[in-house]
């Protein structure tokens, strides 16, 4: 049993690490149901919303900090973006993952499906072509991205998944940023709002420290490789995917809660 343990745990963090790297969304979007649903289907005990929270903030700190090394050369890390929205979802983060301590199961759980909700909405919301767009002439709205960040971090602290998965439709519809430059730029804001997360989980005993560096150690392993993907894949193909994953995750989740 504590073998089969293991390698769940390790196989739902490498699948979720890998789609981490290659689409820029901390992998939460797909480890959040993954760890709720999969474990019982093999006997292992089921995790509650909130460790489940726990074991993602932790795991995401680690993938998205592969992530970003991977990324460091190419000119796809817009610094202004990292230090606007960095700083306030670092903000939100704190506040959201200590105060997810406060809430219920079902409370934590209905937060999620709003996020994977809106989120999937974003994803199919046309955008301006702006992927030819040379990387060094991108400019956006300073105070609007600072403001939907600190949003972004406060309802995403709660669960965990330090809104990677609602930063890249925010930064493709509404900041209008190429999307190379999103799934780069959105996995070190990411890494920063998890570094608030995951305070905010240690802090209030939400982690289950075995599954957490179970994953820690799949994501070192798989995120670089997702990277490396994705800088091979078309961008349309990318947003394609990451508009599927998120909307099949909403379905699935407001299913269960309603």
């Amino acid at each position: 049993m504590v073998l089969t343990f293991i390698i769940v745990i390790f196989a739902i963090g490498f699948i979720g690490s890998f789609l981490s790297g290659m689409l820029g969304v901390g992998g939460s979007i797909i480890k959040y149901p993954m760890l709720l649903y999969i474990p019982p289907l093999f006997g292992i005990v089921a995790f509650t919303a909130h460790e489940v929270s726990g074991i993602s903030a932790i795991q995401v700190l680690f993938a998205s900090i592969a992530g970003v090394w991977a990324y460091r050369k190419g000119g796809y890390l817009n610094k202004q973006l990292i230090i606007y929205m960095g700083g306030a979802i670092l903000i939100g983060s704190l506040i959201g993952s200590y105060g997810s301590s406060l809430l219920s199961e079902q409370a934590v759980n209905v937060v999620y499906g709003i996020l994977a909700l809106v989120a999937a909405v974003m994803m199919f919301i046309p955008k301006k072509l702006v992927d030819d767009m040379p990387l060094n002439e991108v400019t956006f709205n300073k105070p609007l991205a600072a403001i939907l960040a600190l949003v972004v971090g406060i309802v995403s602290g709660i669960v965990g998944a330090a809104g990677g998965f609602l930063l890249v439709p925010i930064m493709l519809t509404v900041l209008h940023i190429p999307t190379r430059m999103t799934i780069a730029t959105s996995l070190a804001i990411t890494f920063i709002s998890s570094i608030g997360s995951s305070i905010g989980k240690l802090i209030t005993g939400q982690v289950d420290y075995l599954p957490a560096i179970i994953m820690i150690i799949a994501s070192i392993i798989a995120a670089p490789l997702g990277t490396k993907v994705g800088k091979k894949m078309n961008t349309k193909i990318l947003q394609f995917i990451l508009a599927i994953m998120i909307a099949g995750t909403a379905i699935k989740l407001w299913i269960d809660i309603l």
